[in-house]
């Protein structure tokens, strides 16, 4: 049980918190700027990990 707690306890990693602020740099863009730069709604995941990774 006590491993339950440590694993949930950690802080999560540097790379979830530039996950969700790519994430949400993605979705705030406009359709045009989406259509712009031509990426759709489900690529969304792909390119917020590779922004993370970074």
């Amino acid at each position: 049980m006590g491993f339950f707690t440590e694993m949930f306890a950690r802080p999560r990693p540097q790379e979830h918190l530039r996950y969700r602020a790519a994430l949400a740099l993605l979705h705030s863009m406009s359709n045009a700027d989406r259509a712009d730069i031509g990426i759709k709604p489900a690529d969304f995941p792909r390119i917020a990990r590779a922004m993370s990774i970074r």
